[in-house]
């Protein structure tokens, strides 16, 4: 819940429980203070008419054929973003979360990208997309079991918010999430991971890499050009070395552009110290020149690793048909 709140409700005199009450009624899915009905009629018609009860609200819902959902929110000050929600199997979901509304890194295949940038989200607008996402998963009798922070945003632009996100999503009185079950998925914002290396909960670090040469990846992510592999990937090693956690290379595979077999081998030659493992992503369509690899090359690509002493996984597209996959997240009618 909001220091805003805390401070509102101390200000006015209320006892320390009115607080957890609240937090309380959030959890289960309260929409507006009306509903909050722990509270006396008086106080809530006083919350009301100075505080929202959440800070971002839905504004639009898509649902995928294969269960996907995908939120447009709007907080307070109107800005849209988007959240994600992916159905796994007994019942789990998996919340795509944004940190920014836009992002100023610009990479070539990537919808967000091309919004160019907007504003950091607070730290509540953050945690109350993972409790809404939590309030529907339990009405549909699911859990929320996963939340990454790969949506909307470069999240180590705005570490401030998104630590504070997952102290109150970990926390016993929040989600109860374990670190385990946070990721943070970053383009290789280096003054980022640096601040994650000392963050007290140890949660999987993510990189966005995509290539396995610095002229490749430039062409792709201009971030390359302050921060060269060389540089993202040791600082990954040194949170990999304090957590104990590997640390997920994300690489999205795209025909002709990053997917041959000397690029395999280049890219397991940086990774086989055992501090990483290799997630392969199918592309998704955001109306550019890319195309995604066909399936001959992305086997010949998965066995180059796998001879390399690398054992990669492949990360299929959900949501594609509402834009909600991986890279598509851009305010798009719902």
């Amino acid at each position: 819940m909001s220091d805003q709140v805390a401070s509102i409700l101390k200000g006015w005199g209320e006892p320390d429980y009115r607080l957890r009450q609240v937090e309380d009624a959030r959890r289960a899915g309260a929409r507006e203070w009306a509903e909050v009905t722990t509270l006396p009629l008086s106080l809530r018609e006083r919350l009301e008419e100075v505080v929202p009860l959440w800070s971002v609200v839905p504004d639009a819902l898509a649902e995928s054929r294969d269960g996907t959902l995908k939120w447009r929110l709007r907080t307070a000050d109107g800005l849209a973003i988007e959240s994600v929600l992916i159905s796994h199997a007994r019942g789990r979901r998996t919340l795509c979360v944004s940190s920014q509304a836009g992002c100023a890194l610009g990479c070539r295949f990537c919808a967000t990208g091309a919004m160019g940038p907007g504003r950091d989200l607070t730290a509540r607008e953050i945690a109350d997309q993972a409790l809404l996402a939590a309030a529907v998963a339990r009405e549909a009798e699911a859990r929320l079991g996963n939340i990454v922070f790969m949506g909307m945003g470069e999240p180590l632009q705005n570490t401030g918010a998104v630590f504070d996100a997952i102290r109150e999503i970990h926390a016993p009185t929040g989600l109860g999430l374990s670190a385990r079950s946070i990721a943070v998925s970053t383009a290789g914002w280096v003054p980022g991971i640096e601040e994650m290396v000392s963050f007290e909960v140890p949660v999987r670090l993510a990189l966005s890499l995509h290539a396995a040469d610095d002229d490749t990846r430039s062409a792709l992510m201009p971030i390359n050009n302050r921060w060269p592999i060389a540089n993202v990937l040791a600082a990954c090693r040194r949170y990999a070395d304090r957590t104990g956690r590997r640390v997920f290379i994300e690489y999205l595979l795209l025909d002709g552009v990053n997917d041959s077999a000397a690029d395999a081998r280049r890219l397991a030659s940086q990774l086989r110290d055992g501090r990483f493992h290799v997630n392969l992503i199918e592309y998704n369509a955001t109306g550019g020149a890319y195309r995604g690899s066909p399936p001959e090359r992305v086997r010949r690509f998965t066995e180059e690793l796998q001879a390399a002493g690398l054992h990669p996984s492949f990360r299929r597209s959900r949501g594609a048909d509402i834009a909600a996959a991986c890279g598509q997240l851009a305010n798009t009618p719902a």
